[in-house]
């Protein structure tokens, strides 16, 4: 919950001046009210635009709340589950799994967050809880949302990774953390009618990413990029973020055969 639309509109303008790079997916995500003058900021840039948030309702009396039709006309992407969103509005598996769908209907592409707490890591839970924010958001799509792509395509839906006990807590994660519960996404993917295409789909890390720190998540395999949360308030840390990803996207397409 930053900037004015036209300080968010300027931010995005440099931000993308700053981080140019065809092999890196850029998504700016401004509050619901800076959307508009951040989508026309960003207009031929190859910087997308996606909303913070959406309601698990397409349409009612639902006052004060966006729904994904309305995000769709501003934006491409939405992100849903955020660790924010569960903790200060208390936000089920159930619910945010509403907004998984209303999002694939208005034809939004999806950051889904998932995460454990410190509570729940240090009782060794971590992969349970991780895997069962996926089955409860994910677990009931039809067949039809998952087998609507290429095997080796599933453009709608991105995973990003936000271990809530290393955010603002002064204690971090390390890259081995992030990769070990990237495998246990997929795993769960493919256990819920994913299958194959659970290989595909992108793996974000999202806590208190920053330059100095995002070269030990990229160096992972199964990690494919960064959910930016302070860090993206400064445009020379996410000139060194998309960087750093720039080096790894040229480095992993030089060893594809």
């Amino acid at each position: 919950m930053h900037t004015l639309p036209g300080e968010a509109a300027e931010l995005a303008r440099v931000i993308a001046a700053r981080t140019a790079d065809p092999a890196v997916v850029r998504v700016i995500c401004p509050p619901f009210v800076a959307l508009a003058a951040v989508r026309d900021a960003l207009a031929g840039s190859g910087v997308e635009v996606g909303a913070q948030n959406i309601h698990h309702e397409l349409a009612g009396a639902y006052t004060g709340e966006v729904s994904a039709p309305m995000v769709a006309s501003l934006a491409a992407w939405t992100i849903v589950g955020h660790s924010e969103r569960r903790r200060d509005a208390g936000e089920t598996d159930d619910l945010i799994g509403r907004k998984v769908r209303r999002a694939r209907e208005a034809g939004l592409r999806i950051i889904l967050c998932v995460g454990e707490r410190l509570e729940e890591r240090e009782a060794g839970r971590a992969s349970e809880v991780v895997a069962g924010q996926l089955r409860g958001c994910l677990g009931d799509l039809e067949a039809e949302a998952l087998a609507d792509v290429a095997e080796d395509e599933l453009p709608w839906l991105t995973i990003a990774y936000e271990p809530v006990w290393a955010i603002g807590t002064g204690r971090n994660a390390q890259g081995s953390d992030a990769a070990a519960m990237a495998d246990v996404i997929r795993e769960t993917l493919r256990s819920i009618g994913f299958g194959g295409r659970a290989d595909f789909v992108p793996v974000l890390y999202g806590g208190s990413v920053t330059a100095a720190n995002i070269g030990e998540f990229l160096a992972e395999p199964s990690i494919d990029g960064a959910l930016v949360g302070g860090a993206s308030l400064k445009p020379d840390e996410m000139a060194g973020i998309v960087g750093r990803a720039g080096v790894t996207a040229a480095a992993r397409l030089a060893v594809i055969p």
